[in-house]
């Protein structure tokens, strides 16, 4: 009998303990704020790192991000765990791929503090009805040329079919990269019902389809090819850091694709309100100014002053053009089509 009541105080013991250990963990999760986003925001010269130190700072949450590659795998990753939700924010989410996101039903709406001063009166950067994302950053797309390499600088789209440019572009695969998708959208935009002949003549042209902004930014920076796509934005990242006017954005009248990235809380995330005051926080004026120096991005907060290199080397498109996703879904397949047969 004693051996007996002993063994029950056992198990007893075991189930309280278990218990007050999923209490416990439950209890440190709401400490914690797991953020899904892409490489280059959480590396070491990311704005990332500096938002989460300024965040830490302020609420005493800790932040946790986790890098998925690029801003497409961002979205696969949460739309996977849709039924075993993980994180508590989607960062990385832009205009073109942010009805996937809605329609996918992993996001829950949420009106960040101080959210009607970033709205633009040029520029649209409310991503979608009901707040499901926060815009955070924009700039418009552009290849970015190198101005001492042997070829001309391209002055259209069309250019860029020119054979003097033979394996001279590195571009993003759409399938997985949001700079990738966003030059897809820009030829859509531009040559419609035409866009798939632009791709057959651009294809020679095509040095390689990164996975990733980063990888193929890093291949241009290493002089692989002279032109990539990029932002606006980017040159002047090169004139602040590198003290070079090497590297230029040039604008074409046609037009320029824009990309406007954004967060949102994830469906059952385990920590919705550390969630709500990472948003809050991520378009305060304190965050937002680290983005110009950072992220290389225009901050969507208007009281934020963009420093000099930007007014040098970050040119402003007199004219916007876009694509509906559903133009630029059926695109990416028949143009991935082109390119690997």
């Amino acid at each position: 009998m004693k051996k007996y009541s002993l063994f029950l105080f056992s198990i007893l013991g075991i189930v309280l303990l278990f218990g007050c250990s999923k209490k416990s963990t439950k209890q440190d999760r709401l400490k914690e704020v797991v953020v899904y986003t892409y490489d280059s925001f959480t590396s070491e010269w990311g704005c990332g790192n500096a938002i989460k130190d300024g965040f830490e700072q302020k609420t005493g949450i800790k932040v946790t991000y986790v890098d998925c590659g690029d801003g497409v795998q961002v979205l696969s990753k949460a739309i996977l765990e849709k039924k075993n939700v993980k994180a508590d924010i989607i960062l990385g989410l832009d205009n073109n791929i942010a009805q996937k996101a809605i329609d996918a039903d992993i996001l829950v709406p949420y009106k960040p503090e101080n959210a009607d001063t970033i709205i633009s009166d040029d520029i649209r950067l409310q991503l979608c009805d009901d707040w499901y994302l926060t815009p955070f950053d924009f700039s418009h797309f552009a290849l970015i040329y190198d101005t001492k390499s042997n070829v001309p600088c391209p002055t259209s789209l069309q250019d860029l079919t020119n054979p003097v440019y033979q394996k001279k572009i590195i571009l993003m695969d759409p399938r997985t990269s949001t700079p990738g998708l966003g030059f897809v959208a820009w030829t859509v935009a531009i040559f419609g019902d035409k866009t798939l002949d632009y791709w057959k003549e651009l294809k020679p042209n095509i040095l390689t389809m990164a996975p990733g902004w980063s990888s193929g930014y890093g291949l241009f920076k290493k002089g692989e090819a002279p032109l990539v796509i990029s932002y606006t934005t980017s040159p002047a990242s090169h004139v602040e850091y590198d003290h070079t006017d090497r590297y230029i954005a040039p604008v074409f009248e046609q037009g320029h694709s824009i990309q406007v990235e954004g967060a949102g809380i994830l469906k059952k995330a385990p920590n919705p309100e550390g969630a709500k005051a990472y948003l809050d926080y991520l378009i305060s004026q304190e965050a937002q100014s680290l983005l110009p120096l950072t992220q290389w991005m225009n901050p969507v907060n208007p009281n934020v002053e963009l420093p000099e290199s930007y007014k040098k080397a970050a040119p402003v498109p007199s004219k916007t053009v876009s694509a509906s996703p559903e133009q630029i879904d059926q695109a990416v397949t028949q143009i991935m089509n082109i390119l690997e047969n």
